[in-house]
């Protein structure tokens, strides 16, 4: 049996709900593989930082635990890119409060830098009623053992403000991070769970900034020439997740828009990071993988596609309405009451992105794509010229999927000027594509040609993304009231001031975007030009 790494903590938490906890409890997942009784205990951590917040800015965690008559001291690095792993170092001290000194491991001592015990001042506490089970999973050198932590409690500030806190953490003792998400999947069948990626400390940095939930961009990905094709499936599609689930919170929230738009952007990444591998993925799971993603970017769409339509597209007109002194008064009118019906709609549409992302459907993707990858799931196929080719060097793999992208986008733009609506709205999917790939494996090559060819292709995007949208905004008008509502009187002529504002600004961009287009197609690209062979 492998055991976990000395220094390293692998798990997998679960959001639940503590009605539920006797029933994952229950669940035959646990009763039947639990070995020895369950313990339960209270557990009350003090987290510390310095004034500046100088350890929550790089993810590192430092905590004083009170375990019975003793205190135990921990630190902890970022979470790993899997989201699974990070480092841990432990050592007893005297009271509750820090004490660097008795930090013996270098590795420990080099994340908290130049730090003394003196700058620290604790953040937060957690207090926390655990009750832990350890379970196996397998047999032989193939088992796995899973110490289940069942912690219901809060996080509490000195203020007094407090959050709560109602989780399942999978802690991995010895075997394969795999077995985490095969127990996973096995619970959520028991009970309605939710993966959550913060940890306790985020949780409770968040608390004591009194900071709200904030949409985020992809981080950058890094790859370095040595990874094969499969390393690079591997962290490609957890970045993409990563991306995704770190937007939720706002979602749900859904007073920011940036939340959506975020979570659409990476399942559009995810979506072509499938089909740019696609070659090396099973047929099977590369239909699962898409018709999930499908699935979950049909339910975000709409929700994004009336915060668009209000902030982008109508706002813009009746901001300049108002601001006329007087003049087309009755056509203000019009115009709020539109206003006022799309929200309606906005408001319903994410009514349904909340439903998606609290149901089962979501949690077993989230799930399903977390196993497939730990398990490499690609490999579950024939051996071939293709499937020797993941565990090549991605680097020239890179080349010949960069030079392919790059070219299908100038087939689509051929003529660009004489495109209609329909075919500029296909370059402008081809030119997402190629915008994916780049941002993939641009770690791979020398960054200031790479900015620079990103920047027009970014600026060709935005140009036609504007075009998009305003075709988009005449489906959305005609979609208005297909709920049975009623439509306002000056609705249809509102509408038609905003399409018509709108086109007119199109006709005037016309020569700009072609000058963009001209732009794109004389830059030069970045990367080498592949083997024939490759």
């Amino acid at each position: 049996m492998a055991e976990a790494e000395i220094n390293r903590e692998t798990e997998l938490k679960l959001a639940a709900k503590p009605e539920d906890f006797d029933r994952l409890r229950a669940a035959s997942a646990i009763a039947d593989r639990a070995s020895g009784p369950a313990a339960t205990r209270t557990l009350e951590s003090t987290y510390y930082d310095t004034e500046e917040r100088r350890l929550a800015a790089r993810k590192v965690t430092l905590r004083v635990r009170k375990t019975g008559d003793g205190f135990v001291q921990t630190v902890k690095s970022a979470p790993d890119e899997d989201g699974l792993g990070r480092g841990e170092w432990e050592c007893a001290v005297t009271s509750a409060a820090p004490d660097l000194t008795l930090i013996a491991d270098a590795e420990a001592i080099e994340l908290l830098g130049s730090l003394s015990d003196s700058e620290l001042r604790p953040v937060f506490t957690s207090i926390v009623e655990r009750t832990t089970q350890d379970v196996t999973l397998g047999e032989g050198d193939g088992a796995a053992v899973i110490e289940v932590a069942f912690d219901r409690g809060r996080i509490e500030l000195p203020d007094g403000r407090s959050t709560d806190l109602c989780e399942v953490e999978l802690e991995l003792k010895s075997g394969t991070p795999a077995a985490l998400y095969d127990l996973a999947q096995e619970l959520a069948q028991a009970a309605p769970l939710r993966l959550e990626m913060r940890t306790k400390a985020e949780r409770g940095h968040a608390l004591a900034n009194g900071s709200a939930d904030k949409a985020l961009k992809a981080e950058k990905l890094v790859l370095e020439p040595e990874t094969t094709v499969e390393g690079a499936v591997a962290r490609i599609v957890r970045a993409c997740i990563a991306h995704m689930v770190a937007n939720e919170a706002v979602t749900l929230a859904g007073e920011d828009p940036e939340g959506v738009h975020q979570m659409r952007v990476a399942l559009r990444r995810l979506r072509s990071a499938t089909a740019l591998f696609r070659p090396f993925i099973p047929a099977a799971q590369y239909l699962w993988l898409v018709g999930e993603i499908k699935w979950l970017a049909g339910s975000l769409g709409p929700a994004r596609d009336w915060d668009v339509f209000g902030e982008e597209l109508l706002a813009p007109v009746r901001d300049a309405f108002h601001k006329a002194d007087g003049h087309g008064r009755s056509a203000v009118e019009d115009l709020d009451a539109l206003a006022a019906a799309a929200e309606a709609k906005r408001l319903r549409a994410y009514e349904s992105v909340r439903e998606a992302i609290r149901s089962d459907r979501y949690t077993a993707f989230l799930l399903g794509v977390g196993s497939w990858v730990e398990k490499r799931g690609w490999r579950d196929q024939p051996v071939s010229e293709e499937s020797v080719r993941l565990f090549q060097p991605v680097i020239g793999l890179a080349d010949h999927l960069l030079n392919k992208r790059h070219k299908k986008a100038k087939r689509a733009g051929h003529g660009f000027a004489h495109l209609p609506v329909a075919q500029r709205h296909q370059l402008r999917i081809a030119l997402k594509k190629l915008r994916y790939a780049v941002e993939f494996f641009r770690s791979l090559y020398d960054d200031k040609p790479v900015r620079r060819y990103i920047q027009q292709l970014a600026a060709l995007q935005d140009a036609l993304g504007h075009l998009n949208d305003v075709a988009t905004a005449t489906r959305l008008l005609h979609e208005l009231h297909d709920d049975g509502s009623r439509s306002a009187p000056g609705e249809p002529r509102a509408a038609g001031i905003v399409i018509g504002w709108h086109a007119r600004g199109v006709a005037d961009t016309e020569a700009a975007l072609v000058a963009l287009w001209h732009d794109f197609t004389d830059t030069k690209h970045f990367w080498s030009k592949p083997d024939a062979g490759v």
